[in-house]
This record gives C-alpha cells, structure tokens and sequence, in this order.
C-alpha cells in the first residue's frame, strides 16, 4: 500500500516542498505540495523526479576501501579506521595544512553539509580550504563583507513587490534562482510584468528568461561592471542619485562619484559593444521606478571583474534609495540567524589574512581559490608542505574546476584522500576511502544557508520520509566520525561532536548581554532541548536563539522545534522588511561604499576600456534539468535539450566552415575539446557557449548512465591562472578560445601532395 510524505526539495537553491508518494521504502513519485508556505505546490523537472534520483542504482551504499590499489567494499569500522590512520600520520607529520578541504555545492543543500563541516575545519586547524564558491559566487561574498562587513549580508530582489527587476548574468527561468532563494521564479516574473512592473535581461544569450523580458541588452561578455559603473555615472551625472531614508547609514559618497568619472556611458560603450543612449536609458528607468532592485548572478561573478560588479549592483541598488526597502533590495532575517547584536561598529571584513603557498592568492572568506588546488598538492615551494592528504564532501572538483586533467593527476598522487559522496565519480575515484551517505528521502532536512537569502521569510523542517535502510550511516553520524577520526578522537561517541557544539554555544550566548538566555545556566538550557537526535537538537537550540524563538521560555509564542514540527508544511515569518543598520559589521557601523580593495582595483577596470576585445570567447550555460555534475546520471533529467552542444551564432558558423550538428573543436589555454555544434542565434555573434558538468569519459567511475553520452568538460578549456583578484574566483566566462571544424582541422594536419 502506497502512503505519501513530506521532503523539502534538496536539489537546487529554490527549496520546494514536495509531497512524495512511497511504496514501501521507494519512492515512487514527486510532486508540489500545495499547502506548502514558500513555494504553495510549485515543482520544476528536477523535483518531479527526486524518486529517480533518490534510487538511482549506481548510488554506493556501503563504505569502499583502498586495498591492493583497488577501492573495494567495507565495513564503516574498517573505513573510519583508515581515515584516523591516513589523516592523522599526514597531519603529524606534516602538519594541519598538509590536510586539504574540498567541499562542493550540494553541502549546502544538506543538514549535514551545513552543519559539520565548520567543526571539521576548527578541530583540524588546517587553512588549505577549498569550495565551490571559489567558482561560483565568491565575488558577491566579498562585496557584500567589504560594504556591509559581513560576507554572507547579501541582499536580495523583493520579488513579489518591486516595480522594476534588472537582471544581469542571471537567467533564473534555468536556474530557479541562485543566492534569491525564491520557489517559482519564473511565475514571480510573470506577475511583476502582470501588474505593469518592467523586467530588463542583460545577458549575451537569449535566454527563457531574456525572451520574457521587457528589454534584452546582448552585452559583450565580461564587461558587465563597466556597464554597471557608467550606469553608476549616469546617476550621479543627470543628478539622479536618491539615497532617501539610507542617507544616514551611507558612507563614501563623494568618494564614489569621483571614483566613477571614467566610466561614461560613452566611454564604456565600445568595450560592452552597448550603445551610450541605452545605457543611460537603463540608468534612468531604473532611477524612474516607483520602486526597483538589480540583480547580478553567476553570468556577473565568473568573470574579471566579478567583485566589482557584484559591488556596482548593491551600488546600484543604493544610488536609486532601494537597498533595505519594500520593493527593493533587503536582506532576508532566518529562523536560524543568531541572535541579533545591537547595532553600531563592528569588526569589519578583512581579506587576505593568509596566501596559498604556490601563487600567493590570498584568502576570501577563509577559502582558497579551487583553480589553485592542483599546485597546491603537485607543487613543491619553500613555503610550507604540499597538500599531502585531501578529505572531500560532494565534490568533483575534476570536472567543476580549470584544468581537470592537472587535477586528476595531483590527486593521484596523493598519499590518502577520503570522500563523503554517494558516487563513484572523475573526482572519487582517486579516494583512498568513500563514505557514502544515503539518499535524502533517508535523511532530515532544513535549509540553513537559503533561508539567509530567501525573497519571504519562513522556516520549514522535515524527518526523513523513509527509515534509514540497514548498515546505512545517517549522514550526520558520517561527518561526526570522520570529525573523531581525524582529529585524534578516533572510537569517542559520535554524539559527542553535537553536545560539545551545544556546549560550546549556549556557553557563548549566556554571557552575551543581548541574548535572551544572558545570565543563564547553559547545562539547564541545554536539557530543554527536544529532538530524536544530535542535529535535531542543534536545530531546535538554533531556532530557540534565532530571531524568532521562544528564547528557551521567553516568548512562548517563540519558534522552537517542537512548535516547528507542528507545522509541517512551514510557518510563514512575513515579508521581507527594512533591517538597516542591524545587519552592518562594518568598522564604521555603516555601507562604506568605496572600500579600499574595491578603490584599488578600479585601475584595473579602466585599464579594461582600452582592452581590444577577443574575436570569440566562451561563456557557460545549464539547464533546467540540470544542476551538479551527477545529475546527469539520472535518464529522467538527460537527453531532449539537455545536452552538451556548442551554441554558435550563424555568423561565426558561416565565418568559420561550421555546420549545425557537425563536430568542432574548441581550443582554449588549458586544452581543447570535441563537441557538436548546435547553431543558433540565442548567442550573440562573438560567443560561443558550452554546458558545465560534462564530461563523462574517465575510467574507474562508476555513473553508468553519465558515461553513455559523456559530453565534454568545458573547464578543460581554461588553465586556472584567470582569477577575480579580489575574490579568488575563476574566470570562466568571456574567456578566450578557438573554434574549428573538425574537418577542417585534419585538412589543415593533412600532408602535401
């Protein structure tokens, strides 16, 4: 007999509810729950499909162990016995940053992933701390602590409310939303453009979210901070600047002004290939509305100047008075944000605070660039020990980094390597331990990070919706073993990773003055705590701290797990509201507009208006039914358009002897590749574009659908030596590259007769 369940959607930013239906312990369909509070029974391909997903066969499900050269199958004491015995000899011999931190983006779309990789860290000492950021979205990061003074401050589009969304390398109709959590974009575009509201796309394809748009701007590929900065110009110049009620919470100015007199629309036009008129019309529409909000995402961050154009679009944003207000930008308050502090100066946000020991890239946000992983363990300096042990979570930094082929051969050469990852993938394969969680109906979830960046405040948590199947490990437990094992604590209780956590924390919050537990017993707090489990407690210490919890009886109308499970479709926490200055941690308790590192790196980009531009260059795409590299293991989210192809304009077709469905090859600083064109004019003439994610083809994996059509592994084109300076964040679109027809290419090799 069938029965249904609730599960939060894990497998992308948007955070849908779905009601599951189960036949026995599988999952045998998906589909939107209706009564849900934040996304009210939205569902995209992805969710429609979490059964397949979460019963894919080639899922690992017992632990594998390196013996004799071959991974074979284990027992989690004989796997975590290794890693105490692999990490431990590194770190003792070599010292923590000989141990390497590889985490990948599904982390964030766990519990587990959210909550124990900072203990990790910590207990390991180590600075040699790799993510996904680093090829992602670290340039907003680092805006957001420079202005702000916290990393993760970052405002997000009032969606439901503004009059006016300019959108800039974001194509969310794809995507769902990156770093705006919002379920059901695409209807909320659809309703800003029904009641009379403007959607402006810049992008330079045309993509399902730019043919919606009320006007579509085929920018030249990494240039959107000059087109952003004499946007800039063109406010402070036509007198159009408005900082309204921010006034008092703004410092820089006249600084800024200054700061932007090179940049004129007609002096940035050439280089964006945007004509100066459109320019100042996008600046003055933007000016005009009732109420607006820019947004930048991954189009805007992986290139040159993605710090500064993720700074220009809060600039932006404050210029026209719309940071922190309805119907512009505002930063999103969750459930299980610490308790707010009084407003007023803080610590500030500092960059740089260590280097990499090969290339000297200095730290963001703690991390490390993932483009310098590979000369970090195959490069010997005088700085320090290589990275001679690497532990990694949801990762395959192989296919999701530049030059996966370097990579691939550094981490072969490793002297032990342990992966939390349910696959058998191009970047496990070289691990001398796997440790596979189980699927996420198994596992809890609730969303920790999205929540920080969700357009309607709101909180959610759901069990797993199917016992843990024999001699499967609760991912949680996971991460709390391998904690033990590879910090000296090897055999120690497992739940004692959770209860030093607690400890540690409400031994904190009783002896601050504005928490609402000062002055209290943290041993007596921490008996109050419900849940089934270690992280259940976290979560309800979490919620009961949080801006809307019971303060541990203070309020008791207050959040708290128990009153949280009563509600399992969600509780709605309100719109989005004005926070400001509560969220600034700032040195000077304000928005610093032009912080240093941002004034020092503006001579780089006007040095980039006299910069000849390249005759083709590369830009990235996915799809709807696509997100991380192991989706494509999964037939449901494969095949129809979801495929590894070439997009080429017609032009650059004709020009080049290329014909639609032909192979061409694709040279770029880091290798070439082969792969199908598709010729179409959703890319501007100038650019070509290839799917992430690919690239299928390597021995020792096992994801059997994936290798069926492996596609090509775009980063391969790219060497890793392109970097946002400020942010550490590869380059990885507007790069540089080569097309030819493969026919072509062997005629040119063919020897003369």
């Amino acid at each position: 007999m069938s029965r249904t369940a609730l599960r939060i959607c894990p497998l992308c930013e948007a955070t849908c509810g779905l009601t599951l239906t189960i036949e026995g312990t599988r999952v045998t369909g998906a589909r939107g729950d209706r009564e849900d509070v934040f996304s009210k029974g939205f569902i995209c391909p992805k969710g429609a499909s979490f059964g397949a997903v979460d019963g894919d066969p080639d899922r690992l499900r017992t632990p594998l162990v390196r013996k004799d050269g071959e991974l074979r199958e284990a027992t989690w004491e004989e796997a975590f016995d290794a890693v105490a015995a692999g990490v431990r000899t590194v770190v003792e011999r070599y010292g923590p940053n000989a141990v390497g931190v590889v985490l990948g983006n599904p982390n964030v779309h766990t519990m587990a992933g959210a909550l124990y990789p900072p203990v990790l860290l910590a207990g390991l000492g180590t600075r040699s701390v790799f993510t996904a950021s680093t090829v992602d979205q670290m340039p907003k990061h680092v805006s957001s602590g420079l202005l702000y003074g916290d990393a993760n401050a970052i405002p997000v589009p009032d969606l439901d409310h503004t009059d006016h969304l300019l959108l800039i390398g974001a194509n969310p109709l794809e995507s769902n939303g990156s770093l705006c959590t919002a379920a059901d974009f695409p209807g909320k575009l659809k309703a800003l453009k029904a009641r009379g509201g403007t959607l402006t796309v810049i992008d330079p394809r045309r993509t399902r979210t730019a043919r919606l748009a009320d006007r579509h701007i085929a920018i030249r590929p990494g240039t959107d901070a000059l087109l952003l900065a004499a946007m800039a110009y063109t406010l402070f110049e036509e007198g159009l600047v408005d900082t309204g009620e921010l006034t008092p919470h703004l410092e820089g100015l006249d600084e800024l002004r200054a700061a932007m007199e090179d940049f004129s629309p007609e002096a940035v036009a050439g280089a964006c290939d945007v004509d100066a008129p459109t320019i100042r019309i996008l600046a003055r529409e933007l000016a005009a509305a009732p109420t607006a909000a820019v947004y930048g995402r991954i189009g805007s961050c992986t290139v040159p100047h993605g710090t500064l154009a993720s700074w220009l679009v809060d600039v932006l944003d404050i210029l026209t008075g719309n940071l922190d207000r309805p119907g512009g930008a505002l930063f999103p308050q969750a459930a299980t944000d610490r308790t707010a502090r009084p407003a007023g100066p803080s610590h500030g946000f500092a960059l740089a605070r260590w280097h990499s020991r090969v290339s000297r890239h200095p730290e963001a946000k703690g991390e490390l660039p993932l483009s310098a992983l590979a000369e970090e363990i195959d490069t010997a300096t005088e700085e320090g020990e290589p990275i001679r042990a690497l532990i990694t979570s949801a990762a395959n930094p192989v296919l999701s980094a530049p030059d996966g082929d370097r990579l691939d051969k550094a981490l072969g050469s490793l002297d032990f390597m342990v992966s939390i990852d349910p696959y058998l993938n191009e970047t496990t394969r070289h691990a001398t331990v796997v440790l596979p969680p189980p699927p996420p109906s198994q596992s809890p979830h609730h969303d920790f990070a999205f929540n920080t960046l969700a357009v309607r405040n709101q909180v959610r948590y759901t069990r797993p919706a199917v016992p843990l199947e024999p001699g499967r490990l609760p991912e949680t437990e996971i991460f709390a073993r391998l904690i033990l094992a590879a910090t000296g604590m090897h055999g120690a209780d497992p739940s004692a990773v959770d209860e030093l956590v607690i400890g540690q924390t409400l031994g904190k919050a009783v002896k601050e003055p504005f928490s609402p537990v000062h002055g209290r017993d943290p041993k007596e707090l921490a008996t109050q705590l419900t849940g089934v489990s270690g992280p259940e407690r976290r979560l309800d210490m979490m919620l009961r701290l949080g801006p809307y919890g019971d303060g541990f009886g203070v309020r008791p109308d207050g959040l708290s797990l128990e009153r949280l499970l009563a509600h399992p479709h969600g509780i709605d926490l309100g719109p989005l509201r004005s926070r400001l200055p509560q969220p600034l941690k700032t040195r000077s308790g304000k928005v610093e507009l032009l912080p240093q590192p941002i004034a020092d790196d503006l001579p780089r980009l006007r040095a980039a208006l006299d910069r000849l531009p390249d005759e083709l260059v590369l830009v990235g795409r996915r799809h709807l039914r696509s997100n991380n590299s192991w989706m494509h293991n999964v037939p449901a989210l494969t095949g129809g358009t979801n495929r590894c192809t070439l997009h080429i304009h017609p032009e650059d077709a004709e020009r080049l002897g290329v014909r639609d469905g032909a192979a061409v090859r694709v040279k770029g600083a880091g290798g070439e590749v082969t792969a199908p064109a598709e010729v179409t004019d959703a890319v501007r003439p100038g650019v070509v574009s290839l799917p992430h994610g690919w690239g299928h083809d390597r021995p020792g994996t096992r994801m059997s659908h994936a290798a069926t059509d492996p596609g090509v592994n775009v980063n391969q084109l790219l060497d890793g030596s392109l970097l946002d300076p400020l942010s550490g964040n590869a380059v990885l679109n507007g790069v540089p590259i080569e097309v030819a027809a493969v026919a072509a290419v062997s005629e040119k090799l063919s020897p003369v007769t």
